[in-house]
């Protein structure tokens, strides 16, 4: 499965209609698509599709087609992102109507068309589970361990000073995770 971390976009334009389509991490997604309404508020459509993985590590998909004639937008939307293997992602296509009708199959098309360039632009990552670990540190060890976060690029949740040292709450792949166990 692949991810992304940034926001990636693309435009298209058929039939006098605008397409643009943003392709975002999925814990954006919400915020985007308010942000989105409020820049486009004379944008006819704001379709959707999404997935994720849930807290039990099954993945839930929806997809919305915002007005247009049903099944002809979300959906296929949403079969890009199957068919990419994405997964914590969603895409939002703002549809500017052009005053040409396009017939559901020219709405399939243009909503998938529009989605795939947007995949097509994202840079794509490799999608690893993530987990949290918490362990302490003396303060003689500090400088090691801070140095080790920082040359692996550790996310590091939340740090709480003590009287005898530092206790670390780090959020990553379990690769980096064992790379902080063999150091303690």
């Amino acid at each position: 499965m692949k991810t992304v971390n940034s926001i990636s976009a693309a435009t298209l334009e058929i039939k006098k209609s605008k397409f643009h389509s943003f392709l975002v991490p999925f814990s954006l997604f919400e915020e985007k698509l308010e942000e989105l309404k409020k820049v486009h508020p004379k944008a006819n459509h704001h379709v959707t599709a999404f997935r994720y993985l849930n807290e039990y590590n099954q993945i839930v998909e929806g997809s919305s087609d915002d007005g247009e004639p049903r099944g002809s937008s979300g959906r296929p939307t949403l079969k890009v992102l199957q068919g990419n293997d994405l997964i914590n992602v969603g895409i939002i296509t703002v549809r500017y109507f052009g005053g040409i009708l396009l017939g559901v199959g020219g709405l399939v098309k243009a909503y998938s068309d529009v989605a795939n360039l947007a995949v097509k632009n994202a840079n794509l990552l490799e999608y690893k589970d993530i987990f949290e670990y918490s362990f302490s540190v003396d303060y003689e060890k500090t400088r090691e361990i801070e140095y080790i976060l920082k040359q692996n690029g550790i996310f590091v949740e939340n740090r709480e000073f003590g009287i005898e040292g530092i206790e670390y709450t780090i959020r990553d792949d379990i690769e980096k995770i064992n790379l902080i166990k063999g150091v303690l």
